[in-house]
């Protein structure tokens, strides 16, 4: 049976994608770049390589990257700062129940590992996971494979033995191609059905996830 669970982090562990999206809005209407925020459903999953490689793509090479992201950081540590990071539903309940029966644990975020370890430990949940691999450690984002495979090496597990969480299409691509099963828990984007076929189980909270642990999920 699976014995360790990979974990996203933004729109799966925290309710943060939508923290982006109204900095991305605000930082764009400062700019004066109306809509800004809409760019975020091209780049969930990718890392900061990746999403500067769109922005100049869909925005052309002459956006202002570095202003934008400047701006756009200091939207959203204002709004977390304000109104604090939520978590998702059922992340503690899951956490818990993993290391209560021995999962290894471990996180693959596309998000860089200062402000990732910094987010985790201010919402109370860093010290529950085994290891991480971050976007500013791997040489390609999701969909490529490479974090997923980089996780599973740093908790010392095969990937057939993982259970992959994630909300977003690039981020199921990426552990599906690795060797992982992944189940899905949409956040902002519901996936396509081509995504959903890649999956063990789609799930509309992590609460979902524990029955299923406890009937036993297979390895692939």
């Amino acid at each position: 049976m699976i014995s360790a669970l990979i974990f996203d982090m933004d729109g799966l562990l925290l309710d943060s994608e939508r923290i982006v999206r109204r900095s991305w809005e605000e930082a764009g209407a400062q700019m004066g770049i109306p809509h800004m925020g809409e760019h975020i459903y091209h780049t969930l999953g990718l890392n900061r390589a990746g999403r500067d490689a769109y922005f100049r793509e869909a925005l052309g090479r002459d956006f202002a990257i570095e202003d934008f992201s400047e701006r756009m950081s200091k939207c959203f540590y204002r709004i977390v700062d304000s109104e604090g990071m939520p978590l998702k539903s059922g992340v503690k309940e899951l956490l818990s129940y993993a290391k209560a029966y021995g999962y290894k644990t471990a996180v693959a975020t596309s998000s860089r590992k200062e402000y990732s370890t910094k987010m985790l430990k201010d919402v109370g949940i860093y010290s529950y996971f085994d290891g991480g691999v971050f976007g500013d450690m791997v040489q390609h984002s999701k969909p490529d494979p490479e974090i997923y495979r980089k996780a599973c090496e740093a908790i010392g597990m095969l990937p057939e033995c993982c259970l992959a969480l994630e909300d977003a299409p690039a981020g199921v691509y990426s552990a599906h191609a690795a060797g992982l099963k992944v189940i899905v828990v949409p956040d902002l984007l519901e996936p396509p059905e081509e995504v959903i076929s890649l999956t063990y189980k789609r799930c509309n909270t992590l609460h979902e996830v524990i029955p299923l642990l406890r009937d036993g999920i297979p390895r692939n």
